[in-house]
């Protein structure tokens, strides 16, 4: 979840004081690693999902901040648009509580706010993008109360100086301008987290780099955008564009993007954190008034507030965290490129298959990022992002090969010894890789369904393009509430 920050304006002296407190704190944050003062004897994972409200019609529901007094839960927050909620599921231990405990944990918090929702008049839907979603509903109109996106939409648009341009060619073709962040709002994900030691993290978010267009591939479920179809996982190019602070005479000259893949395997977390400091310029220049050097060298664990904060507003499809919990500092990854649904079923067959093939490809004798460029692991996003479950990917060894046969071959036996090696019984594995394995034996997952059910209803029924849609979305949210994995979902 963000930090909240008030309405402020900055000054240039504001800039350059949070400049200074960023170095002192990765400054701290070297001396920390070198002392190896992090949690991580008890490693726990976690997981976020941002979900979208809309009426009993499947239309955007603008509801955010009446649907959070009526659910009155800290684990759910705002987000971006006021159509858009998220839920913090509490961490725990990969295998406590025995196969179900999770899934019944999530399901429950689910449907309890689902429940709230409903008395104010609006529902819940765990898809990557509504296909309901138009461009109207995007406006200014649409950011949420919170101050904190209020002020970085102002600044992301004082760094850029003009419009946001969304271009997608896909299905169909997209191009369009927007005056405000609100797009990214549409982006709805479910984010993984991952704690692991200093020494394991360079190692992991290699490993979690290596795999995401596959994770994409297989869980795609984003393929209509303001009426068109385009992308199977179109989440993937509108994230990059709709957060964009580069105009094109700045982005064509190399300067990065705040949306980013990254450019070369790591050999520590802080080169993530290094590299932070050095190519990106402070979206909210708010400075905290801990001193960490003081407060380490005085034996307390500094908060690295403006660390923290810039690296929020550094969207990595693989991101480093650093944070404090009671009392004593962990480093988790967090791994951002996957969509919410379309059920919790699937949900957590992703997180399996995410969490078991990470620890396997870690363990190996030779790593895979020894034997893969880091671009081809970025074309692979992609890739899989345009052409979901049907996407050709490189993989060392194999060369470019169908997803679907790529991780039947290979990745998914290396899912099941990296879940087993973490102490997961076979009775859990199976039910949640068999998942992974059935899509790929059909070749369906959310996106699949989504584009042959609408175009099912668009040739059959004599209604226009956004009711179609809109049948689509009913039914999309019917079959989410059953919990069955959406590779199950008919289309009739």
């Amino acid at each position: 979840m963000g930090r909240d920050v008030p309405a402020l304006v900055f000054t240039r002296d504001d800039r350059r004081r949070y400049r200074d407190k960023m170095q002192d704190c990765l400054d701290a944050f070297a001396l920390m690693l070198r002392a190896s003062r992090f949690e991580s004897e008890r490693p726990q994972v976690g997981m976020e999902i941002e979900l979208n409200l809309v009426d009993g019609a499947a239309e955007p529901a603008m509801r955010s901040t009446d649907v959070l007094e009526a659910i009155a839960d800290p684990a759910w927050s705002s987000e971006l648009g006021r159509f858009n909620l998220e839920i913090d599921i509490p961490p725990r231990q990969l295998t406590a509580g025995g196969p179900d405990a999770w899934e019944q944990e999530i399901r429950d918090a689910l449907n309890h706010a689902e429940e709230r929702a409903a008395q104010v008049g609006a529902h819940l839907a765990m898809v990557g993008i509504l296909p309901t979603l138009r461009q109207k509903d995007v406006g200014e109109a649409a950011l949420s109360e919170n101050p904190r996106y209020r002020l970085l939409n102002e600044q992301v648009f004082a760094a850029r100086g003009e419009d946001l341009r969304i271009a997608v060619d896909g299905v169909d073709r997209l191009r369009t301008y927007a005056d405000t962040i609100t797009p990214e709002a549409a982006c709805t994900s479910t984010q993984f987290h991952l704690q692991v030691s200093p020494e394991e993290f360079a190692g992991y978010w290699n490993a979690a780099q290596a795999v995401a267009g596959v994770q994409i591939a297989l869980a795609a479920n984003s393929p209509f955008l303001f009426g068109r179809e385009l992308w199977r996982e179109t989440r993937i190019p509108l994230f990059e564009q709709a957060t964009d602070t580069r105009p094109e005479e700045i982005r064509v000259q190399g300067v990065r993007p705040r949306v980013w893949f990254g450019e070369r395997w790591i050999n520590s977390v802080f080169d993530l954190f290094e590299e932070n400091l050095r190519y990106f310029p402070a979206l909210l220049p708010l400075c905290d008034e801990q001193d960490p050097g003081e407060t380490l060298e005085g034996g307390g664990i500094p908060e690295l507030a403006e660390l923290t904060l810039h690296n929020g507003t550094i969207y990595r499809w693989n991101r480093p965290v650093y944070a404090v919990a009671r009392g004593r500092p962990h480093l988790r990854v967090e791994n951002r490129v996957l969509p919410a649904g379309p059920t919790v079923a699937d949900v957590l067959a992703n997180g399996a298959f995410y969490y078991g093939l990470t620890r396997a490809l870690v363990e190996e004798e030779r790593p895979v990022w020894s034997r893969m460029s880091f671009s081809a692991a970025e074309d692979n996003l992609h890739t899989a992002a345009r052409y979901g479950i049907d996407a050709l990917l490189y993989w060392p060894g194999m060369g470019e090969v169908p997803a679907a046969e790529l991780v039947l071959r290979r990745l998914l036996p290396l899912a099941h010894r990296g879940l087993e090696r973490s102490g997961m019984d076979a009775r859990w594995r199976e039910p949640l890789l068999g998942i992974i394995e059935q899509r790929c034996v059909t070749g369906r997952n959310g996106a699949v369904w989504q584009s042959e059910m609408f175009h099912r209803i668009d040739a059959t029924a004599r209604v226009t393009r956004h009711e179609a849609l809109r049948r689509m979305t009913r039914q999309y949210i019917d079959y989410m509430h059953l919990n069955a994995p959406a590779h199950t979902w008919p289309v009739d």
